[in-house]
């Protein structure tokens, strides 16, 4: 059958099921597949907390987005395309995103009577009116699957399990993806039980075969390659890109590398990615609790490697006396916050900025600290770095705040010429540094960056006090005295806002804007969706995106000063907002959520507009 090819310039589309149909796995082959046509790319999962919620319930339903264009896209998409409901309890709780006209394929066979009852439909979506004004696809995926395997020496519970690489092999025809890669990564997947390969090698062609055959599905589409600049690239998560940036660190530090980490959701790839590279000096540490993994990691450091612990918010508050600890050491630390919803257990699986103030100011006594947030995930890789130069140059801990949004979706990474990374090395102390050709004085300081010296343990002539009470300007005793107290607290605050940051840059293109919208963290996408769109309407805004949060840029202070209204999008209560309030004496204008979902390009859209109409 000749099928009409039809161009698009992007799609979004969301596989959506139960948590054990592999939705996961589903969209992240698929967009494996995108990227290797070149296409800009970004995902945004979407799982329960529990490790197997209840079969076909709403709180079961795992989704996987994926948007990809032939040009520079910012975020995951405000809504599908195309939704793959493999269940009526994955179609319920995503059609409200859908806009009218989308395509909607379903899994047939499961909408039995008992399936719609769990989800509360009277009667099948499918017999009513519920999906009118959409394109709805019906397919029994799961007896497809099963009768695509009869002949395979596998049971029937394994063939249905093989129904996602059927709807797999579906889409990936519709959408005229490549899948060589995919039956590659199958082989590998299933090496030790060849009859899986075989069985859902054999779904996911059945499902292409499907497409190419059937009468329900006309057209199939095609999506150019995205002009972007000449490299090697790869589509990286933002957990991994973090990883592969502090064994980078490490690499140009000329460091070991010591990870101590307490498994905790979103930020556990981390320490599964980093455990891989010992080759690259890279030594993982999985602690018996939090308070454990960052005493390990201070101690790595104290020791003369670059130490870093990973956790989420509920883990920051564990580790926050041993960070206070480091800020009196005056040791490079590396704290990963890979932020979810809060408080307490909260929504581990979703997304927040809400841990700022922690950050911040999250510690007793007067500790301050660097913090830096990434933008996207393969910005991750260069946050990574940014935070060990940090920590390395000006010995103190640094806080790099991720979060869900960031740590789980996708993007293409371009990989770097690993020369033109920065240069980590360090000089330790290796000699007496008093006047008198003898003695060692710790806390002697670079007059530039206000750091002490780094002492390896066991290093001749260069024992020193070490501990959490207050030292004594350069002998580094143990100091009561009260004007010494006061001048290492200054001295220790006058340490971080010494820190050289690159000065906030403004996305103005015609620089007459009024309005400047200021992110950080993983709102840059939707704000940088929402701004091209209004700017493509004829409406001037501006935007700027805060890497660094402690310290801020240098022109921060002007910049908000240039604009009559200055607005904060944050996923939060307005952390940020109170901040900028507090320091720099602007009425900025917050607008914020706590949903546990990142904000859309289109709601932000329609905020500033209004905005824009009042000013």
């Amino acid at each position: 059958m000749t099928k009409q090819i039809r161009q698009l310039d992007r799609v979004v589309i969301r596989f959506a099921g139960d948590s054990g149909d592999g939705m996961q796995l589903t969209g992240d082959r698929f967009t494996s597949e995108t990227a290797q046509l070149g296409n800009d790319i970004s995902t945004l999962p979407n799982f329960p907390a529990e490790i197997r919620a209840p079969a076909g319930t709403l709180p079961g339903v795992s989704s996987f987005q994926v948007h990809f264009a032939d040009y520079d896209i910012l975020t995951p998409g405000d809504a599908p395309n195309v939704l793959v409901a493999m269940n009526p309890a994955a179609l319920k709780a995503n059609l409200a995103d859908l806009p009218r006209g989308a395509d909607i394929i379903v899994n047939t066979d499961e909408f039995t009577r008992r399936n719609l009852a769990k989800v509360g439909y009277a009667s099948s979506p499918l017999d009513d009116d519920t999906l009118d004004g959409y394109a709805v696809h019906p397919v029994a995926l799961t007896s497809m699957t099963i009768g695509a395997l009869a002949e395979l020496d596998v049971s029937k519970k394994d063939a249905e399990r093989a129904k996602n690489m059927f709807a797999l092999g579906l889409l990936s025809w519709m959408y005229s993806r490549p899948y060589s890669s995919t039956l590659r990564f199958l082989e590998r997947k299933f090496a030790k039980r060849p009859e899986l390969v075989a069985a859902n090698v054999a779904a996911f062609k059945a499902g292409w075969n499907f497409g190419e055959t059937t009468e329900d599905f006309a057209v199939r589409y095609e999506v150019k390659p995205a002009k972007m600049p000449p490299g090697t690239y790869r589509n990286i998560t933002g957990n991994a890109a973090l990883s592969l940036g502090l064994v980078a660190a490490g690499v140009r530090s000329g460091l070991p590398v010591f990870l101590g980490a307490y498994p905790i959701t979103p930020a556990s790839d981390i320490l599964h990615e980093l455990s891989k590279h010992k080759r690259f000096g890279v030594t993982t540490m999985q602690a018996e609790d939090e308070i454990a993994a960052i005493g390990a990691a201070l101690g790595a450091s104290y020791g003369g490697a670059l130490g870093i612990t990973t956790t989420s918010g509920p883990g920051v508050a564990l580790k926050g006396e041993t960070i206070s600890l480091a800020v009196a050491l005056e040791l490079p630390l590396v704290i990963v916050d890979v932020q979810r919803a809060g408080p307490s257990t909260g929504m581990p699986t979703k997304t927040e900025q809400a841990d700022l103030n922690m950050a911040l100011f999250g510690r007793h006594g007067e500790a301050p600290v660097a913090v830096i947030a990434p933008k996207s995930p393969s910005d991750c890789f260069h946050a990574a770095l940014e935070a060990a130069r940090i920590a390395l140059t000006y010995r103190t801990p640094v806080i790099l705040l991720s979060d869900n949004y960031v740590a789980n979706g996708s993007e293409p990474w371009l990989l770097p010429d690993v020369e033109s990374l920065p240069d980590l090395r360090v000089e330790f102390a290796t000699a007496p540094n008093g006047e008198d050709g003898t003695t060692f004085l710790p806390y002697l300081r670079d007059p530039q960056t206000l750091a002490r010296p780094w002492a390896v343990p066991g290093t001749p002539g260069l024992e020193h006090r070490i501990g959490g009470l207050e030292k004594a300007d350069k002998t580094g005793d143990i100091s009561y005295d009260p004007a010494n107290h006061d001048f290492m607290v200054r001295t220790r605050a006058a340490r971080i806002e010494a820190i050289d940051v690159p000065d906030l840059e403004v996305e103005d293109p015609d620089g007459d804007a009024r309005v400047l919208v200021l992110g950080w963290g993983s709102t840059y996408g939707p704000i940088g969706a929402a701004c091209r769109a209004l700017r493509q309407r004829g409406l001037p805004v501006a935007q700027a995106h805060l890497r660094h949060l402690a310290p801020m840029p240098a022109n921060l202070g002007t910049v908000l000063a240039s604009y009559d209204r200055v607005v904060i999008p944050e996923m939060n209560l307005g952390q940020l907002a109170h901040v900028i309030r507090a320091r720099y004496l602007v009425d900025a204008i917050g607008y914020n959520q706590v949903r546990g979902l990142p904000f859309t390009a289109a709601e932000l859209e329609t905020m500033l507009e209004e905005v824009l109409k009042n000013v």
